[in-house]
């Protein structure tokens, strides 16, 4: 019931942007080669998903967001399982990781531009860097909150530390590792298209907003773009909460959903 009162509520604001926007531009309050009529806009969003052209550069774009993103869970899952388990390396690596976690990853695109040049590499680069401190933070934290019981339990038989992190600490962990994917799936997309947008040239929906930004009366096209953006990343998110639901069904968030879906 939660979760459909949320689905209407949400349709809901949607709906009443859409009309605002439709009204405010139908009555003149703004120009429309600033601001288009939302049904344009749609209309224009729907139209682009028969161009092949547009979407060859939406595959490219998704492409460098699972690159990057499936390579910062390659590393930021490790680490932080180490960081999270080795107090002493936690320790000796602390003031690097405070240090570099605030940089922003867009202020870092001309020097990884200028490094790498403009392209898939770059924004695997800059999707990295961004998605890595979400996983590492959230793992650790997921490290401090096993059950210190089972893992005296498995140590009181003889397991040693590996086993303990393989059997206890990792099954606790992996619903925060999942939430951190989560988080890093959108700076993902979001960094990715941002990247694009800046290197203006190339191939990507950053580069259709951007080229769409230059053109005379390209409102439209820059704000049926945006709408894709948009569109890719609720259904990102829908999949990550659809299959964190499914892997993790105990977990207190989600173990209300899983009862109802199950009851129905």
């Amino acid at each position: 019931m939660r979760d459909r009162q949320e689905l209407w509520l949400g349709l809901l604001g949607v709906l009443l942007a859409f009309g605002v926007c439709e009204a405010v531009s139908r009555a003149g309050l703004v120009r429309r080669s600033y601001l288009p009529p939302a049904s344009e806009v749609l209309a224009r969003a729907v139209e682009l998903a028969g161009d092949s052209v547009f979407l060859d550069g939406i595959g490219v774009t998704l492409r460098a967001w699972a690159l990057g993103l499936a390579l910062a869970c390659a590393i930021a899952v490790p680490l932080g399982l180490l960081l999270g388990s080795v107090p002493l390396v936690d320790a000796a690596v602390r003031a690097i990781v405070e240090f570099l976690r605030p940089l922003p990853s867009v202020a870092l695109i001309p020097l990884v531009s200028l490094l790498l040049g403009s392209g898939t590499e770059t924004e695997v680069a800059l999707i990295t860097y961004a998605c890595v401190w979400p996983i590492i933070f959230n793992t650790v934290y997921g490290l401090g909150e096993t059950d210190p019981l089972a893992k005296d339990t498995l140590r009181a038989f003889g397991f040693g530390r590996l086993a303990v992190l393989l059997r206890a600490e990792l099954p606790a962990t992996a619903p925060f590792i999942a939430a951190g994917i989560r988080i890093s799936a959108a700076v993902a997309l979001i960094l990715a298209v941002a990247t694009e947008i800046l290197s203006g040239f190339g191939e990507g929906l950053g580069i259709f907003i951007a080229q769409a930004g230059l053109a005379t009366d390209g409102t439209r096209d820059v704000l049926a773009g945006v709408v894709w953006a948009g569109a890719l990343g609720l259904v990102i998110n829908a999949l990550l909460v659809w299959g964190e639901r499914r892997l993790f069904p105990w977990t207190p968030e989600h173990r209300g959903a899983v009862g109802q879906g199950s009851g129905r």
